[in-house]
């Protein structure tokens, strides 16, 4: 195939592609949110036999496109509030798309300057947005649970390091046992963060948290008592439920007479600080000594985007860093971003967290964080002015309701009903949930375009599946 038509191959398709995501982001405030298709219907759109010979690249875009709509989740819109999953502000958006033009290995400074240099200063950026430590240290993962591993990594080997073993050459056969104590409601990637550093998810020392699932100081206080050695605590900022906040302040004064490691887990929470009404929530949390947090959700872009920050550089570097005679080493304080990533070959996620924040400014974010958290108090009582159960403080971005029918009988299964009755609705998504036994629906508004308008609208919707259901 000549270069000529190579060129002509690449346009139309990408021409195409662009066609295609402009009409689906024109289509988000009208679509419908959910699935209208099955995993089974799209496998079927799909597949087939293996092609033996390959189609012109801009067919090629067609047939995904075209296979793959109704199976799309309008996520990116803005009444869709499930999972904790923000949308992508029009700047981040655009620079995920020249990520992937650009295609740059991230891991070196040798193989992209560009890459080094925006993840540089978007980490600086990051810190001050978030009230963490100037000289911290700052890396790019992919999302909250690769953060919440590397912060926890770091303190594997500081903890370790202090008690005279060096996991790293050494690994944990034989080591000092290191005790692990979270809260009750720790987030699942907490877990399995323990189960990736080999420190085992059913060891570790669950404290009692209260109704709102923030843990209880006197509680971790006492489990910390009798331990000896190196110990890892893990608090949260920002329940996945209630969004409530873990006494940061507290924690890590207990923690510190400890002499523990305090890492939080703040994949939405942490962005609170840039909210001048909800920055309080934090209190504390810049005596920890690593964060994880995830851009997408409350930086609002492109997946692929968590960040881990460790306090202390040297702790992080000496659990991750990878040498080899074949990568060349940066000079002149230059950065290679894989000293701060377990991963090496990774695209750019800088630029895009970069173009989120320039486009924003410091003002923006607060104002898109604070406007999400007043949706979901108007969200909230929209729905108990219609006789709906509000299960917590809505002191964030999450809402947490409960179904009661109007005729007695099982408010669980009552519950269920109305959210698979919401779900398949297409006027919004929210997930289900079970808090303290019993199943809730989950409310979390993320996304920088949802309006009052979208909320009204949904609240509406839900009000109409409670009285459908109530008459089924």
């Amino acid at each position: 195939m000549d270069d000529t038509r190579k060129g002509g191959e690449r346009e139309r398709a990408l021409n195409r592609a662009h066609e295609i995501a402009t009409a689906f982001l024109e289509s988000l405030p009208e679509r419908p949110v959910g699935p209208r298709a099955t995993f089974g219907e799209l496998v079927g759109a799909l597949g087939g036999p293996l092609p033996e010979s390959g189609d012109e690249p801009a067919s090629v875009v067609d047939a995904l496109a075209r296979a793959v709509d109704p199976g799309l989740i309008a996520s990116a819109g803005p009444r869709y509030f499930g999972f904790v999953i923000g949308g992508s502000v029009p700047a981040a958006l655009a620079a995920d798309w020249l990520t992937a033009t650009w295609d740059q290995n991230a891991a070196l400074n040798a193989a992209s300057p560009a890459a080094a240099a925006v993840e540089a200063v978007a980490a600086e950026w990051v810190k001050e947005l978030l009230g963490l430590p100037k000289g911290a240290a700052v890396g790019f993962v992919t999302g909250c649970q690769m953060a919440n591993f590397s912060g926890l990594l770091a303190g594997r080997h500081a903890v370790l390091s202090r008690a005279g073993w060096d996991v790293e050459k050494q690994g944990l056969q034989g080591a000092p046992e290191v005790h692990v104590v979270i809260g009750e409601e720790a987030h699942a990637t907490v877990l399995s963060a323990l189960r990736l550093l080999g420190l085992g998810e059913s060891r570790a020392i669950r404290v009692a948290a209260d109704a709102q699932g923030r843990m209880i100081p006197e509680a971790l206080e006492a489990a910390l008592g009798p331990l000896q050695g190196p110990i890892l605590v893990a608090a949260q900022a920002g329940n996945v439920s209630t969004g409530a906040f873990d006494p940061l302040e507290e924690i890590a004064g207990i923690t510190r007479a400890k002499g523990a490691w305090l890492h939080v887990d703040g994949a939405f929470g942490l962005w609170a600080a840039t909210d001048p009404s909800r920055r309080a929530l934090l209190r504390g949390a810049d005596q920890a000594d690593s964060w994880a947090t995830d851009a997408h959700k409350w930086l609002n872009v492109p997946y692929d985007s968590g960040i881990v920050v460790v306090k202390e550089p040297a702790h992080l570097s000496a659990a991750i860093t990878k040498s080899a005679a074949y990568l060349i080493r940066s000079e002149n304080a230059a950065r290679d971003n894989h000293d701060f990533t377990p991963e090496s070959s990774r695209r750019a996620r800088g630029f895009a967290i970069w173009a989120a924040i320039r486009s924003l400014g410091r003002s923006g974010i607060g104002t898109m964080v604070e406007r999400c958290c007043n949706l979901a108090v108007r969200m909230a009582e929209r729905l108990r002015a219609g006789g709906v159960t509000i299960l917590n403080d809505v002191v964030l971005n999450q809402v947490l309701v409960r179904f009661t029918p109007p005729r007695g009988g099982d408010a669980d299964a009552f519950t269920r009903a109305v959210v698979a009755r919401i779900q398949s609705g297409g006027v919004l998504w929210a997930s289900g949930t079970k808090r303290h036994g019993v199943d809730a629906l989950r409310i979390s508004v993320s996304n920088w375009s949802t309006s009052e308008a979208d909320i009204d609208r949904s609240a509406e919707a839900i009000l109409a599946a409670i009285q459908a259901e109530g008459q089924a």
